[in-house]
């Protein structure tokens, strides 16, 4: 989720950009990525005149937006939490704490909350060292063991992989992007589920990839964009999205799960796609990168296949 710059803001505030939304946004534990600074401080990771380097921030009330919507937890583990700087970091997690907004992804931070007296943990990890390490697999491990220790569920967002329609599909080994390591998404996800982890949701790419079970579990590696004001790409892959809604048991178990597919459309704005393209292309990739190895399939109607 993004929702513009600094100053340039949509007119009808952040909040319009997905207020269609809010229908497929109810539930007991509703998360996203959220990968804005939060404030008005000048913003200082692009070089003047750099290109390839990308920059975002949010008015504070964004925070409030989120709440409001349904969103109970966010994801700031990726490479615009910190575009700000430090005191865009501090000013993020202020903002979030006073909207009553949980968040995760910060270096050794786990978060626990209750729902349905189930006690549930989240992780977020990303390759940035202001971000809980996603590159550092046996100090990630860790961190899920001990939050195994004390929740019955476990959940980890990670933000790996290169951006944009060449990253796609889900390949063996690490991952590399305008110079930069993004991880190793199948060995990461992989250990962090050996390690206790019952659900992992991926971003990062700005793509759909495919969904894989492995010991069970899901692995959704990427789930497109969500929304954004003139900052994300919006050609044939990029404007695909999906809003995974899955039931875990009070063991991590999988119960359930179906994709509300999404497109968005200028300036960055969310809206369900009835023609269900996210259901194919993710059959589509689940096929190519994991047949015979935990492929995830989804129905015509959204809904996820067992395992």
């Amino acid at each position: 989720m993004t929702f513009g710059t600094l100053n340039e803001w949509p007119p009808d505030g952040t909040g319009s950009l997905i207020r269609g939304m809010l229908p497929h946004l109810q539930s007991d534990l509703t998360i996203g990525n959220l990968e804005t600074a939060l404030g008005d401080l000048p913003m200082d990771k692009c070089a003047p005149g750099e290109t390839d380097c990308y920059q975002f921030e949010a008015p504070n009330h964004t925070a409030k937006v989120l709440k409001r919507a349904g969103f109970h937890a966010v994801n700031v583990a990726n490479n615009h939490t910190f575009d700000a700087g430090p005191a865009g970091e501090a000013n993020t997690n202020s903002a979030l704490r006073q909207a009553g907004l949980l968040y995760a992804g910060r270096p050794g931070q786990i978060t626990y909350l209750t729902r349905n007296g189930i006690d549930i943990a989240l992780l977020g990890f990303a390759p940035w060292p202001y971000d809980a390490s996603a590159l550092d697999i046996p100090a990630a491990k860790a961190l899920v063991r001990e939050a195994r220790r004390n929740a019955q569920v476990v959940i980890v967002m990670e933000h790996l992989g290169g951006e944009g329609d060449d990253y796609r599909n889900v390949r063996p080994g690490t991952e590399y992007f305008l110079g930069q390591d993004r991880g190793n998404s199948i060995a990461f996800t992989h250990g962090v589920i050996d390690a206790g982890a019952h659900l992992v949701m991926g971003s990062g790419p700005h793509v759909l990839r495919g969904f894989q079970w492995y010991r069970g579990h899901l692995i959704a590696y990427s789930l497109g964009n969500f929304c954004g004001y003139y900052t994300l790409g919006l050609d044939e892959y990029t404007s695909i999205g999906a809003i995974l809604h899955v039931t875990l048991n009070g063991r991590g178990q999988f119960v359930t799960g179906r994709i509300t597919p999404i497109q968005l459309v200028s300036p960055g704005i969310p809206q369900v796609d009835h023609g269900g393209t996210a259901i194919r292309y993710i059959n589509s990739l689940s096929h190519a990168d994991f047949a015979g190895n935990g492929a995830v399939r989804i129905s015509a109607a959204g809904t996820i296949e067992s395992s």
